[in-house]
């Protein structure tokens, strides 16, 4: 009885894998001969044309490898776009700059989940580990975006302080604050051109200023920046020279810069033996296990065993929260 239920779970979990698979294939190749196709195509040629901006260029880049998957993922995502959890991971996408739907991002994680539940199971037939990569595999995309928000923060942190350079400067030319932020919009590089820009769009079509600059806060998820949103919203509400005030958070923000610069120097050789302390013990036991299965199969085949890899794992979950938290300095 059990295996033939190991048997229809197999079956169950390979159709729906194959049939996802597949529409997303037929929607990809009716899309090419529709003429949505070949107008993304020429959109994608006017984005290369000589005179044409470079982000643009690499956001059509981004889109194209999507493209392939977007049916599927829209297909499968219509059961979670209703959704409170959809509309969250949206933003969160759009702080990492990826060009999906939440609710194709939680398809995503659920074909992601059902490809490393078939994997394991076909590849191992064991259902503990084909658990394992499914979790593995649902959890990854949450990694990435992670990642994404990490590089596309970073960068936009850097670029603050020049934001201010020209907007201060632009302010004592004479120009007004609106002005001056359509100044960054166009002659900075993303992804602060792009959080300025979308700003500027908000209030040209009739969003209060205080309500962009805190709903670009929100979508951004910086800390300077809100710093920065702060001193101009008490500086609309007091009075005072906006020009002086950018200058003064500028030369704030790039101390701030600096010293954070200097603090991950000083912590590397922490964070670089942290990793080395996580990720020894699992390759130990890989390279025991392809040396000698037998003597690390007991830590599975035998209670005790059992108990000491529950107990090495909160170990080393606990491990790595410490030292995480030794090498953290907040500035």
């Amino acid at each position: 009885m059990p295996g033939q239920l190991f048997a229809a779970a197999v079956s169950a979990l390979v159709f729906i894998s194959v049939a996802l698979l597949a529409h997303g294939v037929l929607r990809a190749v009716g899309e090419r001969r529709s003429g949505t196709w070949r107008l993304a195509r020429l959109s994608g040629a006017a984005a290369n044309a000589p005179g044409s901006q470079p982000q643009a260029a690499a956001a059509a880049a981004k889109s194209s490898l999507l493209g392939s998957l977007r049916p599927t993922l829209a297909f499968v995502g219509k059961a979670f776009e209703k959704g409170a959890y959809a509309a969250k991971v949206e933003r969160e996408l759009a702080r990492a700059d990826i060009p999906l739907r939440g609710s194709e991002f939680v398809a995503l994680n659920f074909m992601l989940l059902l490809l490393g539940l078939v994997s394991g199971v076909v590849l191992t037939r064991n259902a503990a580990v084909a658990l394992a990569l499914g979790i593995a595999g649902g959890f990854l995309p949450n990694v990435y975006v992670k990642w994404k928000q990490g590089q596309r923060l970073g960068r936009l942190n850097t670029q603050i302080a020049d934001a201010l350079a020209i907007m201060a400067n632009s302010l004592r030319a004479g120009y007004s604050f609106l002005q001056a932020m359509d100044m960054v919009s166009r002659e900075m590089s993303p992804p602060i051109s792009d959080e300025f820009s979308a700003a500027m769009k908000e209030m040209s079509l009739g969003a209060p200023t205080e309500g962009a600059l805190t709903s670009l806060v929100d979508r951004v998820g910086s800390e300077d920046l809100e710093l920065v949103v702060t001193a101009v919203l008490i500086q609309r509400q007091v009075g005072g020279n906006l020009a002086e005030v950018l200058d003064n958070i500028a030369h704030t923000i790039r101390e701030r810069v600096r010293i954070r610069g200097e603090i991950r120097t000083l912590t590397a050789q922490g964070r670089l033996s942290g990793i080395i302390i996580g990720v020894l013990p699992v390759g130990l036991g890989i390279l025991l296990y392809a040396i000698n299965p037998s003597y690390i199969t007991l830590l599975f085949t035998n209670p005790i065993g059992r108990i000491m890899i529950v107990m090495a794992v909160i170990g080393e979950i606990i491990g790595a929260l410490v030292i995480r938290k030794i090498v953290t300095i907040e500035v």
